[in-house]
C-alpha cells in the first residue's frame, strides 16, 4: 500500500535557500523526505523507528 505523505515542510534552518529537503508525515509516525528542487522525483519513506533513530543522530552532531 502506497500512502501519500502529508504536511510537507522545509527546515527553518533553510531560510530562503533552494538546496534543501522537505519532510512529510506518514501514518504511524514515519516520515518521507524529498528534494525541494525535484519534487516530481518522488520521496524516500522511513519507518517510525528509522525516523526516530535519524533524528537522535542528527541532534547529537
Amino acid at each position: 500500500m502506497n500512502v501519500a505523505p502529508r504536511g510537507w515542510r522545509k527546515s527553518s534552518h533553510s531560510s530562503q535557500e533552494t538546496n534543501c529537503v522537505e519532510v512529510g508525515g506518514l501514518p504511524g509516525g514515519g516520515a518521507a523526505v524529498r528534494d525541494t528542487k525535484n519534487r516530481a522525483a518522488g520521496h524516500l519513506s522511513t519507518t517510525p523507528a528509522q525516523w526516530s533513530r535519524f533524528l537522535r543522530t542528527v541532534r547529537c552532531l
